[in-house]
């Protein structure tokens, strides 16, 4: 396993090294379209809907960036990826912008050679298991069998976390979130472990969601991000604030709904250079004033982007909580827009 890993990380680096260089901007406007990584389906972050059109809130930040670079929100092809083929994807260049609950980890920045942009969601490993197994607390868990996808931070989080409280485990390996909760629901595995997030997008879909229970412990931080290549910084600024663009344009109280008539008429002097009326925001980083407008049209704000795929009116039910904006006591934060 250790030298599987090990090969891995050099096989990735090593695509990486060779597409370093590359002017991601150029090629994605001569292909007309961004090609963008993300799940092989997680409802609520990423998945086809049922005319076969992608949505969710990973989804909408892909959106965001062809329509701040391309003046078009569906001008994105989708390319499912797993745990396993999702840097590899990245890093040969089959896809320009990875959007995939993707945890920003140090050895993924420094030795896979990528760039996260940001944090677009604030998540920490749980387990979810049928109420009817009586279990209360992941310390009941000895001797469980474990759902886990391969190639992910939670499968090393889950070794650390029954070593720290010496009990065992077996692994049961699936690729892919779909895999996982078929493995679980019929009845391969006690418990499945991933992103609290991913969990409860995951029970939603079940028949019976009430049958299942996410237990307390919370046992990792998971910083998810979307990332790109490691040696295009101006791909990387690009991507970078058109997030910061969607997170500050919520805490500025810019919306889908009001932006038009914001356009022109704020007198706030970081809504006018966010919205392309003053400054030249749009020069700095190769694209016209109005990509911020664009990109905040497209899906609509950070929190309209939350509450409408996974927020506490959705099926997946999920509270602001850490992703809350830092004036109302979360983490979310855009740096300054001058």
């Amino acid at each position: 396993m250790k030298k599987t890993v090990i090969f891995g990380a050099l096989t990735v680096a090593g695509l990486a090294a060779g597409a370093a260089g590359a002017a991601t901007l150029d090629d994605v406007k001569a292909r007309g379209k961004l090609n963008c990584g993300v799940t092989t389906g997680l409802a609520g972050f990423a998945a086809p809907n049922a005319n076969g059109e992608w949505e969710g809130f990973d989804v909408a930040v892909c959106r965001a960036v062809a329509a701040a670079v391309l003046g078009d929100k569906n001008a994105v092809e989708f390319v499912p990826t797993t745990g396993k083929t999702r840097f590899t994807a990245l890093a040969s260049g089959e896809i320009d912008f990875l959007a995939r609950n993707t945890t920003w980890t140090f050895s993924r920045d420094t030795d896979l050679k990528f760039d996260f942009i940001g944090v677009n969601y604030y998540d920490g490993q749980g387990f979810m298991v049928p109420k009817a197994l009586g279990v209360s607390s992941a310390k009941d868990l000895d001797g469980a069998t474990v759902c886990i996808q391969t190639g992910t931070t939670t499968e090393l989080n889950l070794a650390d976390f029954f070593r720290k409280n010496n009990i065992s485990y077996e692994p049961v390996p699936v690729e892919t979130n779909a895999e996982g909760q078929q493995q679980y629901l019929a009845g391969a595995c006690d418990t499945y472990t991933t992103d609290a997030s991913g969990l409860a997008a995951t029970r939603a879909t079940f028949e019976t969601p009430g049958d299942h229970i996410l237990l307390p412990e919370i046992i990792s931080k998971e910083p998810l991000g979307p990332l790109v290549r490691h040696g295009d910084n101006d791909w990387g600024d690009i991507t970078r604030w058109v997030l910061n663009a969607l997170i500050a344009a919520e805490e500025l109280g810019v919306t889908s709904a009001n932006i038009e008539e914001m356009t022109g008429n704020s007198n706030n002097p970081e809504i006018a250079r966010l919205l392309g009326n003053e400054g030249t925001l749009g020069e700095m980083i190769g694209l016209d004033a109005e990509w911020a407008k664009r990109a905040i049209m497209a899906e609509g704000n950070y929190g309209e982007i939350f509450a409408k795929n996974i927020g506490e009116e959705t099926p997946i039910g999920l509270a602001r909580g850490l992703n809350a904006q830092w004036t109302d006591g979360g983490l979310l934060y855009a740096p300054p827009f001058r």
